[in-house]
This record gives structure tokens, C-alpha cells and sequence, in this order.
């Protein structure tokens, strides 16, 4: 048994090697007192336990007294056996503890979709595994798992991940990034199944427009872990100040103070490569964004990606643009259905003006994009909102009129 201690400015990490039991456990134990009293302040505590073997119930005593006197303390990479150990006893309940991430390869599997804040990939038959992008922090990471465990509860056929991993980088130099892994038997992209099946189009336009119609009929509780849209689609637009001058940044601004509050469930980036179809039924996938408004907000998203994107639309949405497009005006027209045509008419208005933020607030979800693509966006900017303001605003005016 060898146990090392590490400090890194305020943060101190004690690294156990071997087993913890009643006879390591009292060498163990006077050599991290003698060491950290020898230290000023300690604002983090870390027990990594990557290569701990085993603990006793004297080893789980010295956790408990690392717990009890520094408040900022956690237990990191454990191993399944101690884990199970740590669990038992009820350690997981009184302290953080976190599992040791296995390692998987995505070299040679399938790419099925690609987002802004990462790719999916076809792990085996049986699963998908959803890989963020390189600097995804693993608060991050728990975010989108508790935001898809919210809108399951709340009704949503949502996928949810049974395991975080690490996954090797694909290139000599690169870094590891964290991954989701979802257990998906036998299915397929919403793009996908349409591209291969066109004759069934109508069909699943149908089953898309019931999947927002389901989730927009939800309202979300005041209290839960799923945050209000509206102020992160103003940070967005704030973070891409420094591709835009003040006065566009201002535009998109004052669409999104226009558009009405709302209450209900929105998934923020409905796309049909977030939608897997599963013996014929719809699932939703790639949560992070999830959150709750106006519908107005949701449709906007999804119109922007399907209708107005920019970039490699087939490699992106995964079906030509053409299909996608009449992917969505058959589910807008499924989704509006019941509703006056005027009205309709109207609606499928202020959705497209809503999109305009999108269509350019995207670039905030890297700070990686090709300068073309940069480029692309700043010089649609004049045509798709600046010559277009004045009617921009009129149409904004009636977002009031969609009520819920």
C-alpha cells in the first residue's frame, strides 16, 4: 500500500495505490495528517482511488474523517469493487464519490450525427454513444444526463444514458473527450429512416409534429432542475459580439424581447438527427439544451437546422436539403392542423423571424469554427436580417398574439 499526496495551489489530492485495510490503514492515516497540517489552506480535498484494490471498514474511517473536517471533499475513480463497497455502506450518500470511467475506441464506428456540441456514433447493435467536444467539462456532462432524466419524468420518450465514459482520441495528439452511452436496439435516425424510406415522409412528418406537440403541451414545474431558455438564448447572442457589430448584436436582442414567456417543455435543437426512430416510435437524444419557454423559441431552432441551415446540410441534418425541407413543412402543417388558416399562416411567420437568432447564435456552442463558415454566417447577416428589419419588427409584434 502507498499513498502520495499532491498539492496544487489550494487543491490537495491523495492518491491510495494497493489496499486499504487494518494493517495499511494507521500508517496510511498518520502520514496524510502529518502532511496536511503542514498545509495552509486546503479549499479541495480528492481521494483519487484509480488504483485502490480494496478498503476495510479502517480505511473507510479515514474518508470519513477527510470528509467530516474538509467540506470541499471527493472520492474520484473508483474502481467497481470498492465502489460497490462505498455503496454498501452508504458513503455515496454522505459524500461525492465518483465511479472510474472506462475507456472506449470510436475508430471504425459509424457516424450518424453531428451537433455543435458534439458527434454520434453507432457503438455496436445495441448501442450509441454521443461523444462531446473537446473541452465539455463533466458538470456539463451531468447537466445533460439530469435534464434528460426531467423530461423523461415529465412524459418525454427520451433516451437515457447508462454509462459516462472517456473515448480515446482518434488522432495522434489528441485529447480525450467525455462520452454518453445509450442503449438504442435497432435504431436509426429520424434522417436516416426517411432518407431510405421517401415514400413514408408524410408519415413521419406526422410523428415529428406529435413529438413537439406532446412535449409543447407540458408544463414544467417552477421547482426541478430544468432552466428558463430564454436567458441563455441572450447569452448566446452575447457571446458572439465579437463576430458582429453592436448593432446586429442588438437586432437579434430585440427578437428574442419580443417573444412571449412560456412555461412549457422545449427541447431546443429538435432536429431530425436528434430524433431516433424505434420500432416505429420516436425518441428524442441529445438533451443538453433542453429547457423550458415558448414553443415559439423550440420550432424556431428546429426551423433553422432544417430549413435555413448553414453550412454541409446533408452531412449535418443527414438527408438532402430538399427532403428536409418538405420534412418540415409537412410537419408544420400536421402541427398547426387544428388551427385557422390565417392563423397557421401567421405562425409559420414568426417562427421563421424568431429563426433568425439561430440561424447566427449558433456559433457561440464552439470557439472552433472554420473561418469560412464564420465568414459565411457575417455575410448572410445583411440580407437575412438587416435589409429585412423593418418587416422584422412588424412581425415581432404580433408574437404576442400566440398565446398559450
Amino acid at each position: 500500500m502507498t499513498t502520495t499526496i499532491q498539492t496544487n495551489g489550494n487543491e490537495v489530492t491523495i492518491t491510495f495505490a494497493g489496499r486499504l485495510d487494518t494493517a495499511t490503514s494507521p500508517e496510511a492515516n498518520t502520514k496524510i495528517n502529518c502532511e496536511l497540517d503542514n498545509i495552509e489552506t486546503i479549499e479541495l480535498l480528492i481521494c483519487d482511488a484509480s488504483r485502490l484494490e480494496y478498503i476495510s471498514s479502517s480505511g473507510l474511517r479515514i474518508l470519513l474523517s477527510l470528509a467530516k473536517r474538509y467540506k470541499m471533499f471527493k472520492v474520484i475513480n473508483v474502481q467497481s469493487q470498492v465502489y460497490e463497497v462505498l455503496e454498501t455502506t452508504g458513503f455515496t450518500k454522505i459524500m461525492i464519490v465518483e465511479r472510474a470511467m472506462r475507456k472506449l475506441s470510436v475508430n471504425g464506428c459509424r457516424l450518424i450525427g453531428i451537433g455543435g456540441v458534439g458527434k454520434v456514433y453507432r457503438l455496436d447493435g445495441d448501442t450509441i454513444i454521443k461523444v462531446f467536444r473537446e473541452g465539455t467539462t463533466m458538470d456539463e456532462v451531468r447537466r445533460e444526463i439530469t435534464l434528460s432524466k426531467e423530461a423523461f419524468v415529465l412524459g418525454m420518450p427520451t433516451a437515457i444514458s447508462f454509462d459516462v465514459v472517456k473515448v480515446t482520441p482518434n488522432k495522434e495528439g489528441g485529447t480525450e473527450c467525455y462520452g454518453l452511452v445509450y442503449e438504442l436496439l435497432k435504431a436509426q435516425t429520424l434522417s436516416t429512416y426517411v432518407k431510405k424510406h421517401p415514400e413514408q415522409l408524410d408519415v413521419f412528418a406526422k410523428k415529428y409534429a406529435d413529438l413537439f406537440l406532446q412535449m409543447h403541451q407540458i408544463e414544467v414545474p417552477e421547482e426541478g432542475n430544468v432552466p428558463a431558455v430564454i436567458k441563455r438564448e441572450r447569452q448566446q447572442i452575447e457571446h458572439i459580439r465579437r463576430y458582429f457589430p453592436n448593432e446586429s448584436i442588438e437586432m437579434l436582442l430585440n427578437i428574442v424581447d419580443s417573444i412571449p414567456t412560456g412555461n412549457r417543455l422545449l427541447h431546443m435543437d429538435l432536429q431530425t438527427k436528434n430524433v431516433m426512430v424505434q420500432d416505429d416510435e420516436l425518441m428524442l437524444i441529445d438533451m443538453g439544451e433542453v429547457g423550458y419557454g415558448h414553443p415559439m423559441l423550440d420550432l424556431a431552432h428546429a426551423y433553422s437546422a432544417m430549413v435555413g441551415f448553414v453550412g454541409d446540410y446533408e452531412k449535418t441534418i443527414g438527408m438532402p436539403r430538399e427532403m428536409g425541407q418538405r420534412l418540415w413543412d409537412k410537419a408544420m402543417d400536421y402541427y398547426m392542423a387544428d388551427l385557422p388558416a390565417n392563423v397557421a399562416a401567421q405562425r409559420k411567420e414568426q417562427i421563421m423571424v424568431a429563426s433568425c437568432v439561430r440561424k447566427f447564435s449558433w456559433l457561440s456552442l464552439s470557439d472552433s469554427f472554420p473561418e469560412s463558415v464564420i465568414k459565411e454566417c457575417q455575410e448572410l447577416f445583411d440580407g437575412y436580417v438587416t435589409q429585412r428589419y423593418d418587416y422584422i419588427k412588424d412581425v415581432c409584434k404580433t408574437f404576442k398574439d400566440w398565446t398559450l
